[in-house]
């Protein structure tokens, strides 16, 4: 069980493995969010990029976000071991009350609680900014991945079968959902 205190640059959770601290992502966090998630791109299917991300494309990525859509980052000490966003759900304007989360955690640093962490400040943001769905698309052998959700309350409400193909395999993607 974690407790949680504000702190000026975010919330602070101290785990059993040491504090952990969610914060704002800032342009100066590109490279450490990059080679979080550049190791997704190369080596899981946690992600349906196949191209790993420059150094540029990810500080533009972040330079475009703000608001409730802004990127959330967990550190650890200095260290950046995490990093969640919202993100659109559709273009459409009926779609404009639903957005999709994304969580991504060092391998290095998982089984720590930080992505329960993450995806828990990603849905009060998502709450505090007048959302009403939070949407979850996880490849759907990702089992860590849908046990987060389920522990934050999101529910399984489909699997869309062989909508993705990376590493020579067809890929599944189960679609889970919080309404707020």
């Amino acid at each position: 069980m974690s407790t949680e205190q504000a702190n000026p640059s975010g919330t602070s959770s101290t785990t059993s493995a040491g504090t952990i601290t969610i914060r704002p992502a800032v342009v100066a966090d590109a490279e450490a969010i990059r080679r979080i998630y550049n190791a997704e791109v190369t080596g899981q299917t946690s992600t349906f990029d196949l191209v790993p991300r420059s150094l540029e494309d990810q500080q533009r990525w972040l330079a475009a976000r703000s608001g409730a859509f802004s990127a959330i980052v967990a550190t650890d000490g200095d260290r950046i071991v995490g990093f969640g966003a919202l993100s659109a759900y559709k273009d459409r304007a009926a779609y404009s009350t639903t957005v999709e989360d994304s969580v991504y955690v060092d391998r290095s640093a998982g089984g720590r609680g930080i992505g329960t962490l993450l995806l828990s400040r990603l849905v009060e943001i998502a709450r505090e900014s007048g959302f009403h769905s939070v949407m979850a698309r996880i490849e759907a052998s990702g089992t860590a991945s849908r046990a987060l959700h389920a522990k934050c309350g999101f529910q399984l409400v489909g699997i869309e079968l062989q909508v993705g193909r990376k590493f020579g395999r067809w890929l599944d993607v189960a679609v889970m959902q919080i309404l707020l």
